[in-house]
This record gives structure tokens, sequence and C-alpha cells, in this order.
């Protein structure tokens, strides 16, 4: 599972808890380092915490069965489906920088499927495929 958006590190630490492996990354290097310490100190050994590039996700660690991502981008990013395998799915909130709607694609052989599981409001994403900065 890989997880955009790493923050305090509570989000991955629960996603720990229901997925054998969790990969988690964070744009704010100061951030990311501070869950390090956090997961570490909690004994969380299926987590790995890695500062986010200009690619949107980890394609190192791909594919993923599932993507969550912690934060609103315009549009349904390409560079995080690529990362999915085939009937993977990937949780996104997209919209506006101000209101998204909380999407649910599941990456199919002929098209996504896209679930819309409502309303919702998120920092926004940064990266290629995302907002700029």
């Amino acid at each position: 599972m890989l997880e955009l958006g790493t923050g305090s590190g509570y989000e991955a630490a629960i996603l720990a808890e229901l997925a054998q492996k969790v990969v988690t990354v964070e744009c704010i290097p100061e951030l990311a380092e501070s869950a390090r310490q956090v997961l570490d100190k909690l004994s969380y050994s299926n987590i790995e915490v890695h500062v986010a590039g200009k690619t949107l996700g980890w394609p190192e660690g791909a594919p993923y069965d599932a993507i969550i991502v912690s934060a609103g981008a315009p549009t349904v990013p390409q560079v995080l489906l690529e990362q999915l395998t085939w009937n993977g799915r990937l949780v996104i909130p997209v919209g506006s920088r101000w209101q998204q709607e909380l999407l649910r694609v599941t990456k199919l052989r002929k098209g996504n499927n896209i679930e819309n599981l409502g309303g919702c409001y998120f920092v926004p994403l940064i990266g290629e495929g995302a907002w700029e900065e």
C-alpha cells in the first residue's frame, strides 16, 4: 500500500495495522523525519517513510494494490494510476483547491471504474500531475 502525505505518521500507523506493508511519502523533509522517528519508536517495522520527489508517489516500490492520497488534486494523476496493479484501488480527493470530491478509482484493463464517495476538503497535492507549488 502507498500513502501520499505522511504528515505526523498517524494514518500510516493505522494503515500498517491493516496492510502487510505501507510505503508513505511526504514532501516536507522535516515532517517525514519526525514521522519516521515516531513510527520507529512505536516499533512499526512494516512502514517505509520517504521524502517525496517531483514525481507523485513512489515508483521505485510499484506496483501497489492500493494508494491513498491525503491531499487534493485537480484531476486523477496518471502517474499514480501507472503505479497501481490491475484491479488496484486509488482513493484521492479531486477538484479545485477549495473543494473536492473523494474518488475511489479501480484500475481495470478496459477503462477505470470511478466511484464518488462524497464531498471533502484537503490541502493541495503538489507535484508532477497535480498542482504546481
